[in-house]
């Protein structure tokens, strides 16, 4: 991972939250959503669970509230201290440490029954190459017959020009407003984003935060491609049961 990404993710670490409209709602949701696909896929086998891309804790408090036991890692030191905090103020257990995607399991050197890496943290890797490599590292994360869940932008419906706006909305935290929305200056596969959380206070100025990282749009065929020759069997998109397109992947039993 580069220098630029960790900057985007120290900044926007403290804002992280504010992108979901309710994100203590979102916590809940997310995690009995990937707990219906849990059980329909894999079914009761599930116990632990690595969170490869867990940032401040959104699929892994919920996950863990539920009753599995959960680690979590990302490249961000910042987004792993957030974790931390977040975990310890809900009187969760989570283990948290610090790794890139494209050496998890160098990092921890264990096989969980399943792994995650959800919120399109995958296109942060900017090749193929990069994320065949983080697809053979999660696949050596997991037990013999265990389960990989990614969920990513589904960019095949994006029109991808030259720059385009999405916007989130506002947001309300302790009497001040959030104006929040992305713009992406696109080239080709990869697009350069910024993300910007404005802040209205009521006073004649307002203070703008802006965080800016880079992209590959890798529509979900291509990821299903890359898990295939990573090794995964059952590889298959499933759409309507997150709230992004979500892929997922076994590794074969021994």
């Amino acid at each position: 991972m580069t220098d630029t990404i960790l900057e985007f993710y120290a900044g926007i670490t403290p804002f992280y939250h504010l992108i979901y409209p309710d994100w203590e709602k979102s916590i809940d949701h997310q995690a009995f959503q990937l707990n219906a696909i849990i059980k329909e896929i894999w079914g009761d086998q599930v116990c632990d669970v690595l969170d490869a891309a867990c940032g401040i804790g959104t699929q892994s408090l919920g996950l863990a509230k539920l009753g599995y036991q959960v680690t979590g890692s990302d490249v961000s030191p910042d987004a792993i201290e957030r974790a931390k905090r977040e975990a310890t103020a809900r009187g969760l257990s989570i283990s948290f440490s610090k790794a890139d995607m494209r050496t998890v399991f160098d990092q921890h050197a264990a096989q969980f029954d399943l792994l995650i890496a959800c919120d399109n943290a995958i296109p942060h890797l900017l090749s193929d190459q990069e994320i065949l490599t983080a697809f053979q590292q999660f696949y050596a994360c997991l037990r013999p017959g265990g389960g990989c869940i990614i969920s990513v932008r589904d960019y095949e419906s994006e029109a991808m020009t030259e720059q385009e706006v999405k916007l989130y909305g506002t947001r309300e935290e302790n009497g001040i407003t959030y104006l929040i929305f992305q713009k992406w200056d696109c080239h080709g596969e990869l697009y350069d984003l910024s993300m910007y959380f404005v802040e209205d206070d009521g006073s004649p100025n307002c203070k703008t935060y802006v965080m800016r990282s880079k992209y590959y749009a890798v529509g979900s065929t291509r990821l299903i491609e890359l898990m295939t020759e990573a090794g995964y069997v059952d590889v298959a998109r499933l759409d309507g049961r997150f709230f992004q397109p979500v892929i997922i992947g076994t590794r074969k039993a021994q």
